[in-house]
């Protein structure tokens, strides 16, 4: 039997998210074939071993039950990351599944530490995981790769912070209102506001310098939001297409989590079949040029008045909750829940496999 990691919470800011996320997965999962071992990361970044009930994940008591428990019996729960002794992280899991959104589990960084360690993982690597997280480097890779996009603005916090009255000028010299402001490192909408005049747009860059050193100022689109799953990694497949109707005005951080689902997704989404084809081209397309693999939510926008599609960005650990899109997409397509994990994992093995077979001893 596979003992599988099931990593949550982490430093960013959606660690709360990363909880939800990773209790419905836990849930999820198919106990027959995994041993499920839930690693949780504290937000100052402690690693703790916790096999308490899946509810106190959700609601954060996991933490002070997984410190008693290491207290108590520190030969049990007690590991190392590094190493291959008895206790080590190698040790203790076969296969690791981060659910971690945003900075410190969906930019890379864990990822790298699951190479160094030889840990096979689902999901994105190193440069993939990066390159999603980054919406400029993104942009840019999806410009060479012939993506259609809005217009955009790049600013950093040091230059904000000296003359902010030149970024705001460039702002309206190239972009109109609304714009959508956002750090250029965050997921689940964290830090992100739309401006609609000079005022509003002073305190979103204010907001969004408080995430991140590199800001990027959207053009605003009058569209409707659409997102497509995708899994695979040299030979990609695309779910079903849906559609967000946020309750706010646009799909925010607590749009996404917090207002009790008032916010909708339709499933399929109600488009022509030959938009619904376009976007799921688009979307592998976009997957292969920022290095996908295993799995990844990939957003668009559609203006309304024109029908056109735009590529939003990547999220290539999308959220895995009761309300997130990602796995209803995929049981849209015929993909059931734990069918979807089991997936995941294999095409993890898979990836693991196809890159030790082409290492080579010099």
């Amino acid at each position: 039997m596979i003992k599988l990691g099931i990593l949550f919470g982490g430093r960013s800011g959606e660690h709360e998210i990363s909880l939800l996320s990773s209790a419905s997965v836990i849930r999820a999962i198919d106990k027959t074939r995994y041993e499920v071992v839930p690693i949780g990361i504290t937000k100052e970044g402690r690693w703790l071993l916790y096999d308490g009930a899946t509810e106190k994940i959700e609601d954060g008591s996991w933490q002070q039950e997984a410190e008693d428990a290491l207290a108590k019996d520190p030969e049990k729960y007690g590991f190392s990351l590094m190493g291959t002794e008895k206790g080590a992280l190698k040790t203790r899991i076969d296969f690791a599944l981060p659910i971690l959104h945003g900075p410190y589990g969906e930019d890379g960084t864990i990822q790298g530490l699951f190479e160094m360690i030889d840990i096979p993982y689902g999901g994105c690597g190193v440069t993939g995981s990066a390159l999603a997280m980054d919406k400029i480097l993104a942009k840019n890779l999806f410009e060479q790769a012939g993506l259609p996009q809005g217009a955009y603005v790049i600013a950093f916090r040091e230059e904000w912070e000296q003359t902010q009255a030149l970024v705001v000028d460039r702002v309206e010299t190239e972009l109109s209102y609304p714009v959508f402001v956002k750090p250029s490192n965050m997921g689940s909408s964290v830090g992100i506001t739309k401006a609609k005049d000079r005022e509003s747009l002073v305190e979103a860059i204010s907001l969004a310098a408080r995430f991140d050193r590199r800001l990027l100022i959207e053009q605003g689109i009058d569209c409707r939001e659409l997102e497509t799953g995708v899994l695979g990694n040299y030979q990609a497949k695309t779910s079903a297409v849906g559609e967000i109707l946020p309750s706010a005005e646009f799909y925010d951080y607590t749009a996404k989590y917090f207002d009790g689902g008032k916010s909708k997704i339709c499933i399929p989404a109600d488009i022509p079949e030959q938009t619904a084809q376009e976007l799921r081209s688009l979307a592998v397309t976009a997957y292969q040029a920022l290095d996908c693999a295993g799995f990844a939510r990939v957003d668009f926008f559609m203006e309304k008045q024109t029908g056109k599609l735009f590529i939003n960005e990547i999220n290539t650990i999308p959220g895995f909750t009761k309300f997130s899109m990602f796995p209803l997409l995929w049981e849209e397509a015929g993909v059931a829940y734990p069918e979807l994990i089991e997936r995941i994992v294999e095409l993890g093995y898979e990836r693991y496999h196809a890159k030790n077979r082409g290492q080579t001893t010099l």
